[in-house]
């Protein structure tokens, strides 16, 4: 049985939300770099930085990290930048779900030796279930859930929804 979490709206308005919470963050920085997990997390990374150039007069670079979210303990972490890229930046790590943290924490362990200004996570939906030590710094909702329920994140233009199964 599905149940609606965040209709269409509500997860526009989570993001316009986020993407104002961002700007204010950094507010002292000239540029940002997004990294947004493969999936569901780099569609939720595109329409915050859409967010951004409109809101503000932040360099937003946008990259896809590629995470194996099934099996992520025997696949590469893939991510099109160099360590230059990133150096001395303020970078965003951005999923759609955080649930266990273990997608997270193989996308920052990709960028963990380099030498960057600041790390901040951005979720649409955080759950309570963490086994690594991960938190998220901009967060659309919050939702306690059993460990069999599942949240599915849509963000398809006119057809965003997110429901728990």
């Amino acid at each position: 049985m599905k149940s609606i979490i965040l209709n269409s709206q509500q997860i526009n308005d989570k993001i316009k939300r986020i993407a104002f919470q961002i700007i204010e963050h950094n507010f002292e920085e000239e540029s940002i770099v997004m990294l947004g997990i493969s999936g569901q997390g780099f569609e939720l990374a595109k329409r915050l930085k859409t967010i951004l150039n409109q809101e503000s007069e932040l360099t937003v670079l946008l990259e896809e990290l590629t995470v194996d979210k099934k099996n992520p303990y025997s696949s590469e972490v893939k991510l099109n930048l160099t360590d230059q890229d990133l150096e001395n930046k303020s970078i965003l790590l951005i999923d759609d779900v955080l649930n266990s943290g273990k997608t997270m924490m193989f996308g920052l362990n990709k960028i963990l030796n380099i030498p960057v200004k600041r790390i901040a996570s951005v979720v649409l939906v955080n759950r309570a279930h963490k086994r690594f030590p991960i938190e998220a710094d901009f967060v659309g909702t919050c939702l306690a859930t059993t460990l069999q329920d599942h949240i599915h994140v849509s963000l398809i233009a006119n057809e965003e929804i997110a429901y728990l199964e």
